[in-house]
């Protein structure tokens, strides 16, 4: 894979774009020993909860369907925004063809609210149908009779939400609901021609008056108010479900979201960055077998600097202010003085140089732990720490957390020396689940950052779907003529 076909992969995938992902940011506290999937499924969890927005007929619900299709082993539900129409008047009724239904007021977003905050809470929500022949919509029942016609739609609290609707992201309060915000780009001839096809079918409407109200309120109510709102989408999806590849690519992101979001609800000292195209375009190349050792080691220097830089966000700051060359006063902050690096030999030593880059003459040390056996098991061989390390801030840095059973063992050594859990930042670019149980429920006041949290572990210890030995495709070495020798002192 040559540099040029990499920046054309990077730059033309599919033609959507990732633009980060809003992590919601509460946590689950004071949980005892979550070290098992048993112990992870017992903890309630609350939704992720997908917006999906577009222009009419652009093909949101196709797109909603192909991922609740591909989503099958989740427990996922739909949540239309249509279903929340303000119920009209008689005099509305009576003039039902001069009624905008693409304006924000036309819908009854505090019912929406109030729908989504019981379903976050594990409540079962009553969502009305809406008649689109009648223009009526049914009434929340007061208590449910059998004897009662189905007007409503009974949604049970679900693993992922998805929330799909012209204007679902017009109001900010239903937007901070969303983990996720999709926006579905068709042109305007193509969802012109699918509304009068849907409506005149579906809907039983005349041509004429499909067309009547399009020109009246349809058209000018997506420039002025649908989008508008297309600025706030983390992923934008031209073409709807048309888009097969966007689609699988979409799916397996919030698959990956999925994990990290559970396990970053769990764990309140695990940081994920938040994750973008880029990010994403540079996890595919440092994972392809087939990228050569140049371009692994260009995008995985990438990737490291950025998690070096969000880890450096998590160390303790000091207010300063300093004068600019305009003689005003500008309050900033101080960076913390009393800091080291430490890498795991010899993969860690790859995240040296981002760490050098970003921290001018830190220290850094470094620590040779050997894996013995079948069963994992570990043995310290070298270690060369400053010897004022008590005293200092450290970053840990070793790209692959698997099993744990390094980075416990590192982290337990640093400890020894007198340094506080709290002042220790594990820096690494991709985690198992299993490795963070074990680090988090060994030492739950040390910082894990990561950029990608992975499925998990195969019966050799190794991570999946991974990026293979680091240490080899970083060095250009074949991990069968190595042999571990401890460094001279």
């Amino acid at each position: 894979m040559d540099s040029k076909s990499v920046e054309d992969m990077i730059e033309g995938l599919s033609g959507f774009h990732f633009s980060g992902f809003h992590m919601d940011g509460s946590k689950l506290n004071n949980i005892e020993k979550p070290t098992t999937t048993l112990a992870i499924e017992n903890v309630h969890k609350q939704p992720f909860i997908i917006g999906v927005a577009g222009g009419a007929a652009s093909g949101k619900t196709t797109v909603c369907d192909m991922i609740i299709q591909q989503l099958h082993d989740q427990r996922v539900v739909l949540v239309n925004q249509d279903s929340f129409y303000h119920k009209l008047t008689e005099e509305e009724l009576a003039t039902v063809h001069e009624y905008n239904f693409d304006h924000p007021d036309s819908f009854d977003t505090e019912k929406l609210l109030d729908s989504m905050e019981n379903l976050r809470h594990g409540q079962a929500v009553d969502i009305p149908n809406y008649d689109f022949k009648s223009y009526k919509n049914s009434v929340f029942p007061a208590r449910r009779k059998l004897s009662q016609p189905q007007n409503f739609l009974q949604v049970n609290p679900a693993d992922v939400i998805i929330l799909e609707g012209i204007l679902i992201f017009h109001d900010p309060r239903v937007r901070e609901l969303m983990n996720m915000k999709i926006f579905v780009d068709t042109d305007a001839d193509v969802r012109l021609a699918r509304r009068i096809r849907r409506d005149t079918v579906e809907k039983g409407r005349d041509i004429g008056v499909v067309l009547d109200q399009y020109s009246k309120f349809v058209k000018s109510a997506f420039d002025d108010f649908i989008l508008p709102t297309k600025k706030y989408a983390d992923i934008i999806i031209p073409r709807g479900g048309d888009n097969h590849v966007a689609i699988d690519l979409i799916v397996q992101h919030i698959r990956t979201k999925l994990g990290q979001h559970d396990l970053c609800k769990i764990y309140p000292n695990l940081y994920v960055i938040q994750s973008t195209f880029q990010i994403r375009g540079m996890h595919t190349l440092i994972r392809d077998s087939q990228t050569t050792k140049h371009d692994f080691v260009f995008y995985a220097d990438r990737l490291i600097r950025l998690v070096v830089e969000h880890g450096l966000g998590h160390l303790p700051f000091t207010e300063k202010q300093v004068i600019t060359p305009t003689g005003s006063v500008y309050t900033g902050v101080d960076f913390c003085k009393r800091l080291c690096g430490v890498s795991v030999i010899r993969s860690g030593e790859s995240m040296e140089n981002a760490l050098r880059a970003c921290c001018k003459g830190i220290k850094i040390g470094k620590i040779l732990i050997h894996r013995e056996g079948e069963d994992n098991g570990q043995q310290l061989i070298y270690e060369k720490l400053p010897q004022d390390i008590s005293e200092r801030h450290v970053l840990l840095l070793d790209p692959i957390l698997g099993t744990g059973n390094t980075a416990v063992k590192a982290i337990s050594l640093l400890t020894r020396k007198g340094v506080p859990e709290s002042n220790i930042i594990f820096l690494n670019l991709i985690s198992a689940p299993q490795g963070v149980h074990v680090v988090c429920k060994s030492f739950p006041r040390v910082k894990i950052v990561t950029s990608e949290i992975d499925i998990g572990l195969n019966e050799g210890f190794r991570v999946i779907p991974g990026m293979g030995e680091f240490g080899d495709r970083y060095f250009g070495t074949d991990d069968d003529d190595l042999q571990v020798v401890p460094p001279s002192q």
